[in-house]
């Protein structure tokens, strides 16, 4: 079983980005260990009560939420774009890391996902 680590760095909606990972978080879970990172404006998938719907797109922020039956527990946000973007209202707990402890666990992992 290989350590995955799935990298979100761009913001929700305006791309297919972070649906991408998403799914590609659940399909390897099968036969993998993933960990989710969120860094720079990847850290707007946290928010809640989005409405995608009214700019016409689908709205898969309610799926993180089905992570656990996944196996899926492992997630990290950079603290300070969580700061810098002042997100406190979280869809999910994530748990927040300094720049050294975010190298430090991107190095622990097999492959690494950037999307």
């Amino acid at each position: 079983m290989k350590k995955v680590a799935i990298i979100i760095s761009q913001a929700p909606h305006g791309n297919a980005k972070g649906r991408e990972a998403l799914d590609a978080a659940l399909a390897l879970s099968a036969y993998n260990q993933i960990s989710l990172f969120f860094m720079g404006d990847g850290v707007f998938h946290l928010l809640k009560q989005q409405q995608p719907e009214r700019i016409l797109m689908r709205n898969y922020i309610a799926t993180f939420g089905v992570l656990d039956l996944y196996e899926i527990e492992q997630c990290y946000a950079r603290e300070k774009d969580i700061i810098c973007r002042q997100i406190t209202d979280r869809v999910m707990d994530v748990k927040l890391l300094g720049d050294l402890a975010w190298r430090h666990q991107l190095h622990q992992q097999d492959v690494i996902m950037h999307f």
